[in-house]
């Protein structure tokens, strides 16, 4: 495997599902997280976990079909980078849109695993694979800290 591409990778999975440097990855951070809990949010204007996990879910699938030229009018919610959540906690709803953003993990993988030499030498592709490292790793501590808030802990 071309050393690039196993770099992107690994920054890919280590703010997602692996343990990395960093602490908490963002599956991991919605491990145990209700409906409810997904729902409060911590004050007027903020976002809710349930909105940051569907945003998260979202700028994967727009950094996908961003690789592959792609439009970014098949995304499962209507809207598009902020989505509202619903006033009333349902759980299979709330485990709708944690599998979604799985789901949306698992299709960018692919996308970045099937990278050609040439693409993996563009400078705008790799800022962007970054980009969404860095974008789950920022939005789970967004997380963490409204769970925090949540359970009223100091």
């Amino acid at each position: 495997m071309n050393d690039v591409l196993a770099l992107l990778l690994a920054n890919i999975d280590n703010a997602y599902e692996h343990r990395g440097w960093h602490g908490p990855n963002l599956r991991g951070s919605l491990r145990g997280v209700t409906a409810s809990q997904a729902l409060w949010r911590p004050g007027k204007g903020r976002h809710n976990i349930w909105e940051l996990t569907l945003h998260a879910a979202y700028w994967k699938y727009a950094a996908r079909n961003k690789l592959r030229a792609g439009k970014r009018g098949g995304f499962p919610v209507k809207g598009s980078n902020w989505f509202a959540s619903p006033a009333r906690p349902d759980d299979k709803a709330w485990r709708s849109v944690v599998q979604l953003l799985e789901a949306e993990h698992r299709q960018l993988r692919d996308a970045v695993a099937s990278l050609g030499d040439a693409e993996l030498r563009d400078p705008k592709k790799l800022r962007l694979l970054y980009g969404v490292a860095a974008h789950d790793v920022y939005h789970t501590g967004q997380i963490r800290l409204t769970k925090r808030l949540f359970s009223g802990k100091p």
